[in-house]
């Protein structure tokens, strides 16, 4: 009874786990959507002389181009060079560690 529910807990962890990780992707992927429109409005804007002179696309400029590449790139390292450094036999030792903790500190007081 008690593996079952052990085994049940380590199911709804890794769920989600997994499920954390595709909303990860899944801003990583919105933001590069939306970053590659800025791009678009940029090289209209610097290059054609397209007047854009609505609100956010008014400030549109290389400064802001770099800091927003800057941040794309970081969430990019984020979501697939720390995958590849904490994978997921890593994770699974963490989750194991934490629920044998668990574990141990429930049967002190039994």
């Amino acid at each position: 009874m008690e593996l079952a529910m052990e085994n049940q807990d380590s199911k709804s962890i890794l769920q989600q786990l997994a499920r954390d990780r595709v909303n990860k992707l899944k801003k990583f992927y919105t933001h590069l959507f939306i970053y590659v429109i800025g791009i678009v409005f940029y090289i209209l804007k610097t290059y054609f002389n397209v007047p854009f002179n609505f609100l956010p696309l008014r400030y549109i400029n290389e400064f802001v181009m770099w800091v927003w590449t800057f941040f794309l790139v970081v969430q990019g390292i984020q979501v697939f060079f720390a995958e590849k450094i904490f994978g997921s036999k890593w994770e699974q030792k963490q989750i194991d560690k934490i629920l044998e903790k668990d574990k141990t500190s429930n049967n002190k007081w039994e």
